[in-house]
């Protein structure tokens, strides 16, 4: 039996020490027929996570154990005291508030020799030395045994993330993401929530969607925490933006990993892709999107034998043009064909001349202007004719009758030495 127990005992701390923190190297030690089995080196552990500490006991013939003690102290103490209990298996015994809840045994049975515990919630203040003590009876009397030698054990930080896997993508299918925290403690439950990160850097919850937690027993002492988040991938508004899964333990120990999203996205044509005919050339841009990033061809040019195309690239867009020579512009659209490994996508694109293209741009505002000018005109001949009428009645005014006319006339009757009358 004691031999099965060590194989398990050193199955389960192999099977979880990349995550528990335990070494795998135990070393008996013995004085006066006691003898305890601890690890020869130094259990290294992670904060947030937890650590086993295997240990096994032999005592002398007749004792019969009853309660384990374990104590956490200094280690320049020759012997721990009561003060530094951070476990004992008898109820009313006093315990460091700071442990309490956070210590058990791997196998309650302490008949069979098995004295391991795991310490969940770990911080970096759980850095130290461990001792053992056995409390039983040996011939009716009560005795125990305080172990000399120590387990130690030093908890780092947290650097271990999320480990977060994503199924393949494609737009308009629901899919699955999964955040599984790192460790396995079955100690406090730890908080994964899940985050967007889109454009600018800009980070949200994530609402609307369903997320799930998910705990799952792998062995007596370890679990398993796991969250998914199920959604629809929306093309362009979640290709190339980023998820965050983020894992709070207790004592605000928290991690935290960053993916990035790849939707497949069916081809597309954009409505800004269009035709221009000028002077007898022909110049047709194709603007698509898509991911993977598609290709854009032109059927038109089988029968073409000088053309030029010019492709440009941004992102999981495509930028085609197209420039030949046509006469025969008989044809009223162009065929642009976008394709990927995942569909293709077609469009026509009208052909439009340069002087449509001006009257349709331009109409409105010459509308405009020869109601300007109009207007103008018009107010010009109206202060004309007011003008032309003022100066007419004006000088009809001042033009004399015909009864205030005054006539003169000079007439000489005789020679005058002096002078002539006037009549």
């Amino acid at each position: 039996m004691f031999g099965l127990i060590w194989a398990a005992l050193l199955f389960s701390v192999r099977g979880s020490s990349a995550d528990t923190g335990a070494s795998v190297g135990l070393r008996p030690f013995c004085f006066r027929g006691q003898c305890i089995t601890l690890s020869e080196g130094e259990i290294t552990a992670v904060a947030g996570l937890c650590v086993v500490i295997p240990c096994l006991f032999t005592t002398g013939y007749g004792f019969i154990p009853q309660h384990i003690v374990w104590y956490k102290c200094e280690p320049s103490k020759p012997k721990c005291g009561d003060s530094d209990i951070i476990f004992n298996t008898y109820k009313n015994s006093k315990v460091q508030s700071g442990f309490k809840g956070r210590v058990s045994l791997l196998e309650p049975d302490m008949n069979h020799g098995n004295c391991s515990i795991i310490i969940n919630d770990l911080t970096e203040s759980d850095s130290g030395s461990y001792q053992l003590r056995v409390n039983g009876l040996l011939n009716g009397r009560e005795v125990g045994y305080t172990f000399s030698s120590r387990a130690r054990v030093s908890v780092k930080g947290l650097t271990q993330r999320p480990t977060v896997m994503i199924p393949p993508l494609t737009e308009g299918q629901q899919t699955t993401l999964t955040c599984t925290a790192p460790g396995l403690c079955s100690g406090s439950v730890p908080e994964i929530t899940w985050m967007w990160r889109g454009a600018g850097g800009k980070v949200s919850h994530i609402t609307g969607n369903i997320t799930a937690f998910k705990t799952e027993d792998l062995t007596a002492f370890t679990q398993r925490h796991s969250s998914t988040l199920t959604f629809n991938p929306l093309g362009t508004q979640h290709h190339g933006t980023d998820v965050t899964c983020k894992v709070s333990f207790a004592n605000n120990i928290a991690t935290e990993e960053t993916v990035t999203l790849n939707v497949t996205l069916y081809p597309m044509i954009l409505i800004s892709s269009k035709c221009e005919l000028q002077s007898e050339v022909l110049t047709c841009v194709c603007i698509s999107e898509g991911f993977p990033l598609p290709t854009i061809r032109w059927p038109l040019l089988k029968n073409q034998a000088e053309y030029s195309v010019t492709t440009t690239v941004s992102n999981h867009t495509v930028n085609s043009t197209l420039t030949l020579t046509v006469k025969d512009h008989s044809n009223t659209a162009v065929e642009c064909v976008s394709s990927s490994e995942v569909g293709k996508a077609k469009a026509n694109l009208i052909i439009v001349t340069s002087e449509r293209r001006e009257a349709d741009e331009h109409g409105p505002c010459a509308v405009l202007l020869w109601t300007v000018v109009a207007v103008v005109s018009l107010i010009v001949n109206v202060l004309c004719i007011i003008l032309w009428m003022f100066l007419w009645i004006t000088r009809k005014k001042v033009k004399p009758n015909q009864e205030d006319r005054t006539y003169m006339s000079l007439q000489k009757t005789g020679p005058s030495p002096e002078y002539d009358v006037i009549v």
